[in-house]
């Protein structure tokens, strides 16, 4: 503790005081910076031993016999060998509990702190999204600290075997929210949306009852003819489409390329890190003869309207949608039993039993993300010039099946 006495400053050289650090003794210090009056406490942690200092409030709300008594209570918590900024602190906690933050709060608090840790832009809203629609109802304004197994249940329940990958999500997402509320002292006691011993021992694994839906994929003997119906239609939406099946690429990947990721002479397309799906790692795109052609076919569209986007869609600065470019399939395939993505399976299935080349040369050009850390370790190359070979032979595939 402070050497000097205690009570050693008056009233008048309290107002008159303008700028700096002012001690009254017994570890009471006024600081002021500006507009700024601030007492403060400062003094060595008997737990610690390092010197801290924590504040007793303002200025000018708090008068200097006040700020002594305050300055009382902290030192005789130091007499016991208690810190007195983690005994505030841990009082705090108590209030908060007790108070009860409704979950909804500590959610949002939660997302916006991890917000800009998170690699995809959309993951914000898609967490407030999924909670919105499946949890809010049931416990948004219940305190996060009477959240119990019960609460989660009648969450998880209704959704758990119709759309069990959203509820694994949504279970996962509660699960991280409550951690962080018990981090910050605002509940105690088991996680009730824990999975491992707990959950686990209630509702079924998630992979025992989600039904596998495969993307329906065009059969690759018929490839040919829809890409021949693409060609035909005029609409940007039916060369976003060609352009997706060249490329092997995710539609999103393809509806949100810009005119500055392409280099024309080079025939590259590079996907930024933060576009990638999965691979959280920027990704090259060998291009073909063929997608050549079709970017050559859409350039005349670059216009102010559209931007730096290769595919535009009708609002101004707006990539086409993901029900575009279905629809211009749709009608290349004459039925609507196929899907966009599906193209990626039909390129797959050609790679694998109408081609050479390995395994891992059609995965790097799906950028798939590769499970195994070991064979990820020593794969360091992108198998660039292996790909660009196969993608040819698959755009010569495409016309040849015409």
């Amino acid at each position: 503790m402070s050497r000097l006495a205690p009570n050693r400053l008056t009233a008048r050289q309290i107002a008159a005081h303008k700028e700096g650090d002012l001690c009254d003794g017994g570890n009471l210090w006024l600081v002021v910076r500006g507009a700024s009056r601030i007492w403060t406490f400062r003094y060595k942690s008997p737990v610690t031993d390092k010197r801290r200092e924590m504040s007793l409030g303002s200025g000018y709300d708090i008068s200097l016999a006040e700020a002594r008594m305050l300055a009382s209570d902290a030192r005789r918590q130091l007499n016991q060998k208690v810190d007195p900024l983690e005994q505030r602190r841990s009082e705090d906690a108590v209030r908060r509990r007790e108070a009860g933050i409704p979950f909804r709060d500590v959610a949002e608090r939660y997302i916006s702190d991890q917000a800009a840790g998170w690699r995809v832009p959309l993951r914000p809203k898609n967490w407030r999204r999924s909670l919105e629609l499946h949890a809010y109802d049931l416990i948004g304004d219940k305190p996060v600290a009477k959240i119990e197994t019960d609460d989660i249940l009648s969450i998880l329940r209704p959704i758990w075997v119709e759309k069990t990958e959203t509820a694994d999500k949504l279970r996962g997402r509660m699960e991280r929210i409550l951690d962080y509320a018990r981090t910050h002292g605002w509940r105690v006691g088991e996680n009730p949306a824990r999975w491992k011993g707990h959950i686990s021992a209630i509702l079924p694994k998630p992979s025992n009852v989600s039904k596998v839906e495969h993307h329906k994929a065009i059969d690759r003997k018929d490839i040919g003819r829809v890409m021949a119906a693409l060609t035909e239609s005029q609409g940007v939406a039916a060369k976003a489409v060609r352009f997706t099946c060249l490329t092997a690429a995710r539609s999103g990947e393809v509806r949100n390329a810009t005119w500055s990721e392409i280099d024309l002479k080079a025939r590259v397309w590079t996907i930024p890190a933060h576009r990638m799906k999965k691979m959280g790692k920027e990704h090259r795109v060998p291009l073909s003869e063929g997608a050549v052609a079709i970017l050559q076919e859409i350039m005349p569209l670059r216009d102010e309207r559209a931007g730096d986007l290769v595919f535009p869609g009708q609002k101004r600065g707006r990539p086409l949608s993901d029900v575009a470019l279905s629809k211009a399939l749709h009608i290349a395939a004459g039925t609507k039993d196929v899907t966009v993505h599906g193209l990626r399976s039909t390129f797959r299935d050609w790679a694998a039993e109408e081609t050479d080349y390995p395994s891992e040369v059609a995965e790097m050009a799906l950028a798939h993300a590769i499970s195994n850390k070991v064979e990820a370790a020593y794969r360091r190359g992108d198998l660039f010039e292996k790909r660009r070979e196969m993608m040819k032979e698959w755009w010569i595939m495409c016309l040849e099946t015409c």
